[in-house]
């Protein structure tokens, strides 16, 4: 229990897939809801919160469904956005940086939000993919219980997959509640995450890239 405590206050990543059981997707969304709604209910009751006051009836219903539909519905493989790569016609050939991708998630050791940017680059190798769809990927893994490493991984693991080349980088700075509301309560500092892969991994394009996107974090 002392090192599960460890692992979970230090915000230290066991895996570069999510953690998900096998029978994760047996139960229905609406099983799911009524299920989460009962132990929502539960834990307000033991703070000692009055359920009948008009302001909290709903309170249970309505995080059950946030759980399930929103904040974590990333974890359903049916959400996952669908990626067409189409023929780079154009030959383009340098560095294509999508910047400044809002990142709203959940810290999977307590519950609370992470927020931030994410910064995406490509260089193709002879496809390309809708500017869109990398805004898609960075939200569907981010809809998820998270630890920032892995949601960095993630994103450039899908978009490598995506794009057939291993020529991706992504680069995350962003808040997270469970430092700045709680335990140190530090509320200006940031985490920074960096995933590099292929030709990103050279000093001159990994240099370009910060470069772009205005970031003077060393790596």
């Amino acid at each position: 229990m002392s090192n599960n405590n460890e692992i979970g206050n230090n915000h230290i990543a066991t895996s570069e897939d999510t953690p998900l059981r096998s029978d994760a997707f047996t139960l229905s969304d609406d099983e799911k809801i009524e299920i989460i709604k009962a132990d929502v209910k539960h834990i307000l009751e033991t703070l000692g919160m009055d359920l009948t006051d008009d302001s909290l009836k709903g309170t249970p219903n309505r995080v059950a469904k946030m759980f399930v539909k929103e904040i974590f519905g990333g974890l359903h493989p049916d959400k996952k956005p669908s990626s067409s790569t189409f023929e780079n016609k154009y030959k383009y050939g340098e560095m294509l940086v999508e910047k400044n991708i809002v990142v709203y998630s959940t810290c999977e050791h307590h519950l609370l939000p992470i927020v931030g940017r994410a910064h995406v680059a490509y260089i193709s190798n002879g496809t390309v993919v809708g500017l869109s769809k990398m805004n898609r990927i960075v939200e569907y893994y981010a809809k998820r219980p998270q630890v920032q490493e892995r949601l960095t991984i993630q994103i450039v693991r899908e978009l490598q997959k995506v794009l057939n080349t291993d020529d991706v980088a992504c680069i995350i700075d962003a808040k997270h509640l469970c430092v700045n509301s709680r335990g140190i309560k530090d509320i200006e500092s940031s985490t920074v995450t960096a995933e590099f892969g292929g030709k990103f991994k050279e000093d001159k394009v990994r240099r370009e890239f910060l470069d772009y996107i205005k970031l003077e974090t060393q790596f």
